[in-house]
């Protein structure tokens, strides 16, 4: 049994958690089914074939006293006799270049991909594992289930209000202290990054989406679609998670009969 929370932080009465917050800590699966849910995003990529070949160099053969590496062709060409195509020349072929028709696609078989997502949801209810990922929180116990009109917020404000009464407003603090990058991803764009902060889970998103948009670090994602990377970001689990009353039945739905197995 937990407490459940209004939205003042005063305790409005008690739930009892679904079984798949018993589910074991397989941080194995977990990491399996994050890194194929974000090979999924992964757009092909690839070199033209045909790109540094487009010439007319010839190797010269033997008895030159030069290198038997293709030459430009013509004696009045500004570029005669310079090497071309050979990856070693100037604007030659690429030795090994991406191919298009790699497979980035990552494949996880369902029930791991379900069983990862129920390790995950267990992981939330595990204090430990929470600050272990950095989250910064007072609230007396996890995880934390708050009444459903939560979900009807559409105001920023009021969803911090929210945070502070239940104690977890520390972490939005701490995810909006952007940091930068290392490496040459802040020359490309990304040059800041936000942590992840607060994961609210709704059984129906009726405005809160709108309402936690523009909080740093803060997610919105109903029960349904639930997955590993939402609940173990980095797949690094514990996420400091907020769930709503209803969204409790939906996921017991979900993960009940078979998960925890």
């Amino acid at each position: 049994m937990v407490r459940v929370y209004s939205l003042d932080g005063s305790v409005r009465g008690d739930v009892e958690l679904p079984e798949v917050f018993s589910a074991p800590y397989r941080p194995d699966l977990i990491k399996k089914a994050v890194l194929a849910q974000q090979s999924h995003r992964l757009q092909p990529y690839g070199a033209d074939p045909m790109a540094g070949k487009r010439t007319s160099a010839e190797s010269w053969g033997p008895g030159h006293g030069v290198s038997r590496v293709p030459r430009v062709k013509g004696s009045r060409h500004p570029a005669a006799g310079r090497g071309a195509f050979v990856p070693q020349a100037v604007g030659g072929r690429r030795a090994h270049p991406p191919k298009a028709e790699k497979v980035l696609y990552e494949k996880i078989n369902r029930k791991e991909r379900l069983k990862a997502t129920a390790s995950a949801v267990a992981a939330t209810a595990s204090p430990e594992l929470v600050r272990a990922r950095g989250h910064v929180f007072s609230a007396e116990e996890l995880p934390l289930v708050v009444e459903d009109s939560l979900e009807e917020l559409t105001r920023a404000r009021d969803v911090l209000k929210v945070f502070s009464a239940l104690g977890v407003a520390e972490d939005v603090e701490r995810a909006e202290r952007r940091k930068i990058r290392a490496g040459k991803g802040k020359m490309r764009g990304r040059r800041h990054r936000t942590g992840k902060s607060v994961l609210i889970v709704v059984a129906q998103d009726r405005g809160i989406g709108r309402g936690a948009r523009n909080l740093p670090g803060v997610d919105v994602v109903t029960a349904r679609e639930l997955s590993a990377e939402d609940l173990a970001p980095g797949a690094h689990a514990g996420r400091l998670t907020l769930y709503t009353e209803s969204s409790l039945s939906v996921l017991a739905e979900r993960f009940e009969p078979w998960a925890v197995r």
